[in-house]
């Protein structure tokens, strides 16, 4: 399979990265922020979804950079940001638009609890496959 490639542009755009982000793994360590850009990444290994099938006995996992530009702010909850070598699993990525322009908060929901929040002057994001793929031997479950 060749390297994901996706933009993000408006709130559907970002469904569709949220869809492939799902059950993404990271480290804590693998979060930056640069004010002075205003851009905020995200290094994961993300889950194959789109060619995961139950029936299956073996999945992959890519590493994929996550980007959004134009943030202004980011906050976390449920996450020590002290602790680079913590993981965590990305669940969802949304939006929620404040006022009448394309200003809002991007959440980055994590399993658990933990929240990433991105101030953003409109949205603008962008996921990128980076290496290989390698095989792993479980499919992220959700109970309920």
């Amino acid at each position: 399979m060749t390297d994901l490639k996706l933009l993000a542009l408006d709130s559907d755009d970002l469904a569709v990265i949220s869809a492939h982000m799902q059950d993404a793994v990271f480290k804590v360590g693998d979060i930056a922020y640069l004010p002075r850009t205003r851009q905020f990444t995200l290094v994961a290994n993300r889950f194959v979804w789109e060619q995961a099938e139950r029936k299956r006995r073996s999945f992959e996992r890519r590493r994929t950079i996550l980007t959004f530009k134009r943030v202004e702010a980011v906050r976390s909850t449920g996450i020590d940001r002290t602790r680079a070598d913590d993981v965590h699993s990305l669940l969802a990525v949304r939006f929620r638009q404040e006022g009448e322009g394309p200003g809002g908060v991007l959440e980055l929901v994590l399993a658990g609890g933990g929240t990433i929040a991105l101030e953003v002057e409109c949205i603008e994001g962008q996921l990128a496959d980076t290496g290989a793929a390698w095989e792993t031997t479980r499919m992220p479950g959700h109970p309920g």
